[in-house]
């Protein structure tokens, strides 16, 4: 549940605080960012991003670290979606910081693991605390848990995710799988009304079924929508299940698309966006980190992704980024928060700036500009 009344009362405050000065130190709202579409919002001290008076808000959390992950709340009124949860255990901490400013009874009404990467699942497993874990699972209490049906993993982390799913389901989580909800099996369904007129579908793409030697290719796909505006989230989909994806699915226009794998060289394929034609393209990821190449052409965010989503915006944000000593990370964007109202105008602001991806002085020094975005 939210808080909205308090951050109501306290925005007026201070822009009354504010204008009854003739010289106010704008500095002490540092944190505070609109990208002209109008609505408002305001960063606070744990660099979160209050989002007053919308419906539906999309937050892409940074997870306190160097390493690239992903975790993303949807808050839609007093019903709260938690996707994924990366990138290490101690994410754990810095995650439950944020979703504790926007849900105040403790219930995350749907909570979706997309596979059983670390990088997706740490943080619900978290540390040892007391009297209990700091993972989301163990802080929280779970209404409903959706999951990858199929996995290779026999990691230490996956195994502390299964023990973690346990604890969740002794404490009365409904624990489904993405394909339970395609089969509206075992009291799992297809399609989630989340109130404030947001549906929650789970998609269908054949490797929920079929083995791969991908495990990116188990990812539970979701696409929300209001009104005509949706919302699509496919965890770290490759190629091939991009393709069953799109064979499966009629996938319309998206607002707002998550990049796939963290905007990999090889995800997000031409004939995806071809059909999604983003608007708006969200990256949860350490741009620039050498944790998984040393090709800086497919550090995320890769050269091909940026070459892929061109011809359909310029409008690409990005979490976080390292700093030149590699085993540090600063805000690139910061908590980036995608929000709407009554399905209709859709804003960006984000925790640090506004800035897109293709002005930034990383991109400048590392990225080559697409011809679709030279003047």
């Amino acid at each position: 549940m939210k808080n909205k009344s308090l951050k109501i009362i306290c925005l007026t405050l201070a822009v009354l605080i504010c204008g009854s000065f003739s010289a106010c130190d704008i500095s002490a709202f540092d944190g505070f960012h609109s990208d002209g579409f109008g609505g408002e919002t305001s960063g606070n001290s744990n660099g979160n991003v209050d989002i007053v008076n919308e419906d539906l808000g999309i937050h892409f959390l940074q997870l306190g670290n160097s390493y690239t992950g992903d975790c993303t709340l949807i808050d839609i009124g007093d019903t709260e979606v938690l996707i994924d949860a990366g990138s290490r255990k101690n994410s754990a901490t810095t995650i439950s910081s944020y979703i504790n400013s926007y849900c105040e009874d403790g219930v995350l009404e749907y909570v979706i693991a997309t596979h059983a990467d670390q990088d997706h699942i740490a943080g619900f497993v978290g540390n040892s605390g007391t009297p209990k874990r700091t993972g989301i699972l163990y802080q929280y209490e779970v209404e409903t848990l959706i999951q990858f049906p199929l996995t290779d993993k026999t990691t230490e982390i996956y195994g502390n995710y299964l023990d973690a799913v346990e604890y969740a389901k002794g404490n009365g989580t409904a624990v489904y799988t993405a394909l339970e909800c395609w089969k509206n099996e075992n009291g799992a369904k297809r399609s989630y009304d989340l109130g404030g007129g947001v549906t929650m579908n789970v998609l269908y793409q054949r490797f929920y079924e079929e083995k791969t030697s991908d495990e990116n290719d188990y990812s539970v796909c979701v696409l929300f929508s209001q009104g005509e505006n949706h919302y699509l989230f496919t965890g770290d989909l490759e190629k091939k299940g991009e393709a069953s994806l799109i064979a499966n699915n009629e996938l319309p226009k998206c607002k707002l698309f998550k990049a796939g794998h963290h905007g990999s060289p090889t995800s997000n394929t031409k004939e995806l966006l071809a059909i999604i034609q983003p608007e708006i393209v969200c990256v949860s990821c350490c741009c620039g980190t050498s944790e998984y190449t040393s090709n800086v052409a497919n550090m995320f965010p890769s050269q091909a992704f940026v070459d892929n989503v061109a011809p359909y915006t310029d409008k690409i944000y990005v979490t976080t980024m390292t700093s030149s000593n590699s085993s540090k990370f600063m805000a690139m964007n910061g908590n980036i928060v995608v929000s709407s109202k009554d399905g209709k105008t859709v804003q960006v602001r984000c925790s640090n700036n506004n800035t897109l991806f293709k002005d930034t002085e990383w991109f400048k020094n590392n990225r080559t500009m697409p011809n679709a975005w030279k003047d």
